[in-house]
């Protein structure tokens, strides 16, 4: 029989430390991150699809050769969001699943192409999303915000659907703060995307793409030119590129880092070899988030341990990668004081004598 842990123990633990830190999180997708729980309730509501409904058979799935297999098993999860009921609750049940972790805030990504596309009323999907959002701060402490991001494999009409999404008055989400654009980067120029990214901008919304993941530093170049990107989802190959390096940490654009989800999609190889120990050395501000997370086998506390192993972070280190989160969020400065105080209150106890 295994022996209860001392107190002593327990705090040495960067894990414990973890589980009970408020967190921010900046980079995480609204389909990806439905529980295999809610998978499998979504896909027996549908029955023509062929998602399993089987949680464990959900694991074997989940397990893609590539990014481009990633994508293919992605969209069938997509596809399995029909309704507002639908919608409503995966938002929620995500909402629940991230009070379990400390997260106090995050910036969900949600492609609301895809869910109009499939016949949900643009009227109906928006309230759905908000009735949820104010439900998950109400009941789970937990404040939402959205990024309406382009799928880019559907090209400009998805562009400008989703444009049209955001910034149309009698439409636009309470909760709406950015603008962003997702799916494969090969083939996907951002330079095509620029009118859109200046108009949403110009309705008062951040720009926050992703680029370089799975091709090189030149779409990230391309996503802060021509997107004027504030932060860069994912920036993997930004290590390729010394000046690309030096101009993030200059201007003080984040990354938002994945380690996990970079395994699993093939942009990296070995989690060992990822590239956030050269975007910390080059004084890169870098946020950590999950991505996807039940796709990958992770959420982010795990996500936070593996940075701070990667980076030899103690309890102070992994205190500031949060804070970085916070920082780098779209939250009101009254919101980010909170969260940074909660940050701090907690990191002060736990080290206490």
């Amino acid at each position: 029989m295994t022996e209860p842990r001392t107190a002593a123990e327990q705090r040495r633990d960067p894990h414990a430390f973890i589980a009970g830190l408020p967190k921010a999180e900046l980079h995480v997708h609204h389909v990806g991150s439905a529980s295999p729980r809610i998978v499998s309730a979504l896909s027996a509501r549908h029955p023509d699809s062929k998602v399993p409904t089987d949680v464990e058979a959900l694991a074997d799935y989940f397990t893609f050769t590539d990014f481009a297999h990633f994508i293919q098993v992605y969209l069938s999860v997509v596809d399995l969001v029909r309704t507002p009921d639908d919608v409503r609750l995966l938002t929620y049940e995500v909402a629940r699943d991230m009070a379990r972790q400390n997260i106090r805030y995050a910036e969900l990504t949600l492609t609301p192409f895809s869910s109009v596309r499939r016949g949900i009323d643009d009227r109906a999907f928006m309230d759905a999303i908000e009735d949820a959002r104010k439900s998950a701060e109400d009941e789970l402490g937990v404040v939402l915000r959205w990024c309406f991001d382009i799928p880019g494999e559907a090209g400009l009409e998805a562009a400008d659907e989703t444009l049209r999404l955001a910034t149309d008055d009698k439409l636009r989400p309470e909760g709406l703060v950015s603008f962003g654009l997702g799916g494969p980067e090969v083939g996907v120029p951002r330079p095509q995307f620029k009118p859109h990214f200046d108009a949403a901008i110009a309705a008062g919304l951040r720009s926050v793409p992703h680029a370089g993941e799975t091709t090189g530093p030149q779409t990230i170049w391309d996503a802060l030119t021509d997107l004027r990107a504030e932060r860069i989802g994912h920036g993997t190959s930004a290590a390729q590129d010394p000046k690309l390096l030096a101009h993030l940490a200059e201007h003080g654009i984040p990354l938002e880092v994945c380690p996990t989800s970079n395994i699993a999609t093939r942009a990296v190889t070995d989690l060992d070899e990822h590239p956030i120990k050269e975007f910390v050395a080059a004084g890169v501000p870098v946020t950590i988030n999950s991505d996807d997370p039940p796709m990958f086998g992770t959420d982010l506390n795990n996500e936070y341990a593996v940075a701070a192993r990667l980076l030899g972070l103690d309890e102070r280190g992994i205190a500031a990668l949060a804070k970085n989160a916070v920082e780098a969020s779209f939250l009101d400065p009254a919101g980010k004081s909170r969260i940074t105080a909660e940050i701090d209150t907690y990191t002060e106890s736990w080290l206490a004598p």
